[in-house]
């Protein structure tokens, strides 16, 4: 018992809970679990597929190894210490019978007395209230106090793992959405300034190529042409641009 080992207590003979007073405990000694689907008999060593095979046989093959006359069964005290909800996961609604509950608790506080007298210390008298308070006290019909209301083995829910694990999970991705998120804003901004300083370059340099049209076009064929209207000016253009373009290559190859 878990609550016994933990106060380091030693249970007497006289408790019908110790160990040597189980009429069972020397034939589940002599049960080997091989595989998952053999048992074996530790006396004669026949295997069995399922344990309940292998308790029948047990009865019937070596039932006189029992010693039935200083030792019990410990399933007649499983009413006092509510061994029907360790067994059962899933408990079942039934109609609550007062004298079998009365008859429960007197057992459990017989058990409590006998297995942890006050008189032998504090951990004795730590281990009496123990056993009066979590399996004694639930013996009612009242529907007030649970068995192993405090202190008892908290079972880790199936749907509350699938739930831990769902919402980790959901963390992990929306981390990861922010990261590519934030990511994909800092290439787009970068992606802007690189075409904005582009745009820039391609005006700066088509402002410039304008502005060195306009200066050839004055060298090679003057602006009183343009300036005047005169109609004769039209042939001495198409005479200069041979030259303009002549002039713009040269200057090209000097830079």
């Amino acid at each position: 018992m878990p609550f016994v080992e933990k106060e380091r207590y030693k249970i007497s003979s006289r408790c019908r809970l110790h160990p040597e007073n189980d009429l069972y405990r020397d034939q589940e000694q002599h049960k080997m679990h091989v595989d998952i689907n053999e048992w074996r008999c530790g006396y004669c060593k026949k295997t069995f597929y399922e344990e309940k095979y292998l308790d029948k046989h047990f009865d019937n093959r070596h039932y006189d190894l029992l010693n039935v006359s200083h030792s019990k069964c410990l399933a007649d005290v499983c009413g006092a210490l509510h061994c029907d909800l360790v067994l059962d996961s899933v408990p079942h609604k039934t109609k609550c019978n007062p004298a079998a509950t009365g008859r429960n608790k007197h057992l459990c506080e017989s058990l409590a007395d006998s297995c942890f007298p006050v008189n032998e210390g504090p951990s004795a008298l730590r281990l009496n209230e123990f056993l009066l308070r979590q399996f004694c006290d639930a013996h009612t019909c009242s529907g007030g106090r649970k068995p192993f209301s405090k202190g008892g083995k908290k079972e880790t829910s199936t749907l509350y793992v699938i739930i831990s694990v769902l919402v980790l999970m959901l963390l992990a991705l929306f981390y990861i959405f922010m990261y590519l998120y934030q990511r994909g804003i800092k290439r787009g901004s970068q992606g802007l300034k690189h075409i904005s300083k582009s745009g820039q370059k391609k005006s700066t340099s088509m402002s410039t190529s304008s502005l060195l049209l306009r200066i050839y076009i004055h060298d090679f064929v003057g602006d009183s042409c343009f300036r005047n209207g005169d109609s004769t000016a039209v042939p001495t253009i198409a005479h200069g641009i041979p030259l303009f373009i002549t002039s713009i290559f040269i200057r090209i190859t000097r830079h």
